[in-house]
């Protein structure tokens, strides 16, 4: 009779955990001729004594899969086959394993523990300019532009940088009026005719200096209030100007914002105050931790999405409005449950398992049911208890070792 193509598969894994064994437990079979029996993984140690009670069938331990109605050779491995008892279910479940084999092995433990639920959705966004990080240049009064800067929309422009150079008739009246009232002394004259250049846009600083001097000056400088990039530049070379015209808009890039887009089935899971990881496209750059600001009120009916805005710190200007960014939004919750490793997770493409341990060496397979990843850990909804022990690595040898002695792993909703 040949062999099945799970059969083969357990018999390899069994063959390599063997080998794993024997190379480093005993230093080499060739090298310290200890007995097979000694580094092998079993079911049972090897002092305990033979289960009693009515045969159920015969099996191949190689082979434990398919029984046999009599004793005899296996026809697989040509060795004899073991009795399986009908009272061996009151023995612990799992198998027996040498602590000094498990150690060899690698084999390492985790504890199945409550953490709180959280909910991370990953999505993908585009970054913006800050709409609250803007400044808008006006003129107060009318006049003309004697000299531009060579700047233009989308030039980066620095606090106080030059924008141009305006010529404004109606001060050169103000000032000279400053000048006459300054003559009689009278403090309430000179102060209405200061509150009158500051209401034609006169900057304070230019009005003291008017007044240090003596001299009339209907003329400034206008000047970038914040840093930034330019947006509109609307003002040329002898353009002649109204009271209340922009003559430039700019955005701050000190901060910027990222747009999101969260499916509508999970927008239940986002509100303000959520935190955001934020990987950009440039992989080098390390994430960007903020967290969401606003959840805007509209839904996007063509992608069925909630925009969700996220405000991040630009401290060295290597945001730039356009780029794309993928996010991680993580929100917490007051509810708990277990959860374990995500290493320790076995999936067999049928079913879920881990392996658990107990105080007295035994291991066994057990079917879960997973919920979802919080981290590097997995929410278990069914199959653990709080405290128990699983394997969090080599449980693939283990599981293949339970296998291979017959022990079938525990159904979800079992005994623990």
């Amino acid at each position: 009779m040949s062999l099945n193509p799970r059969q083969k598969f357990v018999f390899g894994i069994l063959a390599s955990a063997a080998l794993i064994a024997i190379g480093v437990a005993g230093g080499g079979w060739w090298s310290s001729r200890a007995p097979m029996s000694e580094l092998s993984i079993t079911p049972t140690a090897a002092n305990e004594p033979a289960p009693q009670g009515k045969v159920l069938y015969w099996y191949d331990p190689m082979v434990p899969m398919t029984h046999f109605d009599k004793p005899g050779k296996s026809p697989f491995m040509d060795m004899d086959l073991m009795p399986k008892y009908s009272n061996e279910g009151d023995e612990l479940p799992g198998a027996k394993i040498d602590p000094a084999v498990t150690q060899s092995l690698g084999v390492r433990l985790a504890t199945v523990v409550r953490v709180p639920l959280a909910t991370q959705i990953e999505a993908t966004g585009l970054l913006g300019f800050n709409e609250r990080d803007v400044a808008v240049v006006q003129t107060r009064s009318s006049g003309f532009v004697e000299r531009v800067w060579p700047l233009a929309a989308g030039d980066m422009v620095r606090a106080g940088q030059p924008l141009a150079e305006l010529v404004v008739p109606e001060w050169a009246a103000a000032q000279n009026e400053l000048f006459a009232v300054k003559t009689f002394g009278d403090e309430t004259l000179v102060a209405a005719a200061r509150e009158r250049l500051r209401l034609l846009g006169m900057p304070k600083a230019l009005i003291g200096d008017v007044e240090r001097n003596g001299r009339p000056h209907p003329s400034f400088t206008v000047r970038a209030p914040i840093a930034g990039v330019i947006q509109t530049l609307d003002v040329r070379t002898g353009m002649s100007l109204t009271a209340g015209q922009s003559l430039a808009r700019i955005s701050g890039l000190a901060t910027v914002w990222l747009e999101v887009a969260v499916p509508e089935a999970m927008a239940s899971a986002v509100r303000p105050g959520v935190s955001a990881t934020v990987r950009v496209s440039d992989l080098a750059r390390p994430p960007i931790h903020g967290r969401v600001t606003a959840i805007l009120p509209a839904l996007n009916e063509a992608t069925r999405s909630l925009r969700v805005r996220i405000e991040l710190p630009n401290r060295d200007g290597r945001l730039r409005p356009g780029m794309s960014a993928q996010v991680a939004l993580t929100g917490t919750s007051k509810d708990f449950a277990l959860a374990v490793p995500s290493e320790a997770i076995i999936r067999t493409g049928k079913r879920v398992l881990v392996v658990v341990a107990n105080d007295q060496n035994r291991f066994a397979p057990v079917e879960v049911t997973l919920g979802s990843e919080i981290g590097n850990q997995t929410v278990i909804t069914a199959g653990l208890a709080q405290g128990q022990k699983v394997v969090a690595s080599g449980q693939f040898l283990l599981d293949s070792e339970a296998s291979l002695t017959g022990i079938a792993p525990r159904a979800v909703g079992g005994g623990q």
